[in-house]
């Protein structure tokens, strides 16, 4: 299951890349760039300050570390022949890791971006970790990964690359709206709409219009 989940996200992630830039593959992005930026921010959102009251906010948490994977996926991607052989990329990263004992999610995100700012690669073993301390299993991850790409589909077809976007509807960022929809979606039974991808697309044009 997990490799047919690597598959579809990888495809996805293909998909978006391709529609930001046709030929994205030869521009040399600065991925490992991108994710310490979101790791900044979603310490902001974990709370580190010691001089005042925070409370964890893990819904922004889990959208950071979603942002963080999409980054993750494209480095592989970028240096792979095909999303299958990615795919096969990512399992063995994730085999092959040693698994860390690191508890404290503050720390084991410090050395998460110590090791993609030295090496500019993602440490999926790592990464894995920081998810299951944020209380994300992989499935939670996939579906969060296919929601949010959803989103920038949603984004870039509305003018995001453009600067004609409106990111906040009726006082509410888009994210916001995105995790009322993901919820909506899941049934009582934790079973999901068909064509999941289609139906969140959907909800998201009828709250933007």
């Amino acid at each position: 299951m997990m490799k047919n989940y690597l598959t579809e996200m990888l495809s996805m992630q293909d998909a978006i890349n391709t529609q930001v830039n046709d030929d994205w593959r030869s521009q040399n992005f600065e991925w490992y760039r991108a994710v310490w930026i979101e790791c900044a921010e979603l310490l902001d959102h974990y709370g580190w300050k010691w001089w005042k009251k925070q409370e964890p906010d893990m819904e922004q948490v889990s959208l950071e570390l979603v942002d963080i994977w999409h980054f993750g996926l494209s480095m592989i991607l970028e240096t792979s022949d095909s999303v299958s052989s990615a795919a096969e990329t990512v399992l063995h990263h994730i085999e092959s890791s040693e698994a860390s004992s690191e508890s404290d999610f503050k720390l084991l995100l410090e050395q998460f971006v110590a090791h993609v700012l030295e090496r500019k690669e993602f440490h999926f073993g790592m990464f894995l970790r920081l998810t299951s301390l944020a209380g994300l299993s992989f499935d939670d991850l996939y579906l969060q990964y296919v929601a949010k790409n959803v989103l920038n589909r949603f984004r870039q077809d509305h003018g995001y690359k453009q600067g004609t976007y409106i990111k906040v509807w009726d006082g509410r960022e888009d994210n916001e709206h995105l995790f009322d929809i993901l919820k909506q979606a899941q049934t009582a039974d934790g079973g999901l709409p068909e064509s999941f991808a289609e139906f969140l697309y959907g909800e998201l044009s009828r709250r933007y219009n």
